[in-house]
């Protein structure tokens, strides 16, 4: 990362570059009173990208969010897993009771989550208005106090309390949880 990683207290004051999905996840964190930190970045793609963005949001668990579905793409989870934790696909098709899990299609991550490759977050949930995706979440990660994700687009992080993601954010876009042991 070539420019200076500063953290920011809340929403972006300059929306020039910026699409209206991060604004709606802004908008809606605002509604809440949900408070949150804030970082703007170059895309990130990789964790290995992402090493400067985690130390700035510390102590966030810096999460992968895996988008997953079953082998006949019926079934959608959105999988939360700290950043340098590996985990098997037959372990986590076992504890959920599904088929065989392999990454979904981008175009399905578009239509359920309103976000493309390298944007996967917990904040799309806010888009699936029709509980398609189920949240799987890692314990380690619900252990922690701060959790980080994108606000839907990888060229910003965020973190907030993980109590306010799972007691103010999930109830009010309409989803549960499954914690998970990898």
């Amino acid at each position: 990362m070539e420019t200076e990683l500063i953290l920011q207290k809340g929403r972006p004051a300059d929306w020039e570059d910026r699409k209206e999905t991060e604004r709606a996840v802004y908008d809606l964190l605002d509604s809440l009173q949900i408070g949150y930190d804030r970082v703007d970045h170059e895309a990130a793609f990789t964790m290995e990208a992402c090493a400067a963005i985690d130390r700035v949001l510390e102590p966030a668990a810096i999460c992968k969010n895996l988008f997953l579905c079953n082998a006949q793409k019926t079934k959608f989870y959105l999988l939360m897993i700290l950043g340098d934790k590996k985990f098997k696909t037959k372990d986590l098709s076992h504890q959920i009771n599904s088929s065989r899990l392999s990454f979904a299609p981008e175009e399905f991550m578009e239509k359920y989550l309103g976000t493309a490759a390298g944007s996967a977050s917990v904040m799309g949930l806010m888009n699936d208005r029709g509980n398609q995706v189920t949240l799987l979440i890692d314990e380690d990660v619900i252990r922690e106090e701060y959790v980080g994700c994108h606000p839907c687009i990888n060229t910003s992080s965020i973190r907030m309390k993980m109590d306010d993601l799972l007691q103010k954010f999930l109830p009010a876009v309409r989803h549960e949880y499954t914690s998970v042991h990898l």
